[in-house]
């Protein structure tokens, strides 16, 4: 992290054994086959289900300046921009900052209610982050997922702390985090263990 600039965080829920998402992703199954009825039931039960116990990391998730996803994470839309598609999360979105989404589409910005911006990146990570300095100014960058995008930036080195929220749940197959990334020096700064989750923050280190 260079002086005078803030954090790029990697957010992101996986389960035990490292899955983000299970087969058969959807858009009646965002997540995948994880054991559950859709919208990642057992995934994000923490989320969904025990918010107020985990009411501070929910909060975190959502504290940056600006923020990067995938294409995958925006939506289920592929190819060109063929369907009207603005996102998961209605008409106000939570990030309530800029969000640069990699894309190989181009797209015109869709400004949402709330102070969200949807700005679609053609050109590689790299850009989605100087884009994304230049509107966090000082603040933290959150790179949300999935975990194609993070691994990218995990491998390019350009991750500076990792918030994992680690679900008592296996899956055995699907979309893994640290997938093809190297060997990382990670210094463990906090966890904690509520019921149906536990949250980990790493310092990368190398």
């Amino acid at each position: 992290m260079t002086e005078g600039m803030g954090r790029v965080v990697g957010n992101i829920t996986m389960t035990a054994d490292g899955y983000t998402a299970g087969h058969n992703q959807s858009e009646d199954r965002p997540f995948g086959d994880d054991g559950g009825d859709g919208w990642g039931d057992k995934l994000h039960a923490w989320y969904a289900e025990t918010a107020e116990e985990n009411q501070a990391e929910i909060d975190q998730m959502t504290d940056a300046k600006a923020f990067i996803m995938g294409r995958n994470m925006f939506g289920p839309v592929r190819g060109d921009w063929d369907r009207p598609w603005n996102g998961w999360w209605g008409d106000d979105p939570p990030y309530h900052a800029p969000v640069y989404v990699l894309t190989h589409h181009a797209r015109e910005p869709q400004p949402m209610a709330g102070g969200t911006t949807f700005h679609f990146v053609t050109d590689g990570i790299e850009s989605a982050l100087t884009q994304a300095r230049a509107a966090a100014g000082d603040g933290d960058i959150a790179v949300m997922g999935g975990a194609t995008t993070l691994n990218q930036y995990l491998a390019a080195g350009l991750i500076d702390e990792l918030r994992l929220h680690i679900v008592p749940l296996t899956l055995g197959a699907g979309t893994r985090l640290f997938e093809g990334v190297p060997q990382l020096e990670l210094e463990q700064v906090k966890s904690r263990a509520a019921s149906l989750v536990t949250h980990v923050t790493y310092r990368v280190l190398s």
